[in-house]
């Protein structure tokens, strides 16, 4: 794109955002998120959060082809300023998605996002992704509106180990704890929330996050 606009004689600005704009094109203009939900939102997450998840492409602990070898050649310093300029963008949100959950299976979900299952050593969503589910700074993504088919890929990743974060991984522990009904009323059940008044990442963690998690700030 920088190269067609100055052939057209065009000044193409040196900036941080003319420069993400490689981003946009497979994560939605101004990265809300492709249609398809299989890319997800980069717009108002935590910076933490997604310079973690571009250091994982780029040294191999998560496994797309396409974003490691567009981020390889990155320094740190670079990705951290990128995940800087998504995570500053203040944008609206897509509708959420209707589901299709018995009464049974509507209570089960609920009760895995915000009680957890102490039984199998799962804890609530909402204690390390906030009681709005909308994350938490530094470094905690939030779980609305996102599609149902992007949060079975990435809980399908964790299981299978596809999808790794710096070590202890706790979210593959806990999504390896989930059986397949629960996964599938899990995020059935996420998909469908509404995001509340403020869809901003809280400000910090409600409490000290219950299991030991790599890609926490120690």
């Amino acid at each position: 794109m920088l190269l067609a606009l100055a052939a057209q004689g065009q000044t193409v600005p040196d900036s941080l955002a003319q420069r993400a704009l490689a981003c946009t094109g497979c994560h939605g203009k101004q990265g809300r998120a492709a249609p398809d939900g299989y890319y997800p939102r980069l717009a108002g997450k935590p910076a933490g959060y997604l310079y973690n998840q571009l250091l994982n492409f780029r040294d191999g602990r998560r496994d797309y082809g396409l974003m490691s070898e567009l981020i390889a050649p990155l320094s740190d310093a670079y990705l951290k300023e990128l995940a800087g300029h998504f995570a500053s963008l203040d944008l609206p949100y897509p509708p959420p998605q209707p589901a299709s959950l018995t009464a049974p299976e509507l209570a089960r979900a609920a009760q895995l996002a915000r009680q957890g299952d102490p039984a199998r050593g799962v804890p609530a969503c909402t204690a390390c992704h906030g009681e709005r589910l909308t994350g938490s700074q530094p470094a905690v993504p939030g779980l609305l509106g996102l599609s149902r088919d992007y949060l079975n890929g990435q809980l399908g990743a964790w299981r299978s180990g596809q999808r790794r974060a710096q070590p202890p991984d706790c979210m593959a522990r806990i999504a390896r704890s989930l059986s397949d009904a629960d996964l599938n009323a899990l995020t059935q059940f996420l998909a469908s929330q509404p995001l509340p008044t403020d869809p901003h990442p809280a400000a910090a963690l409600p409490a000290p996050a219950p299991l030991d998690c790599g890609g926490l700030p120690r």
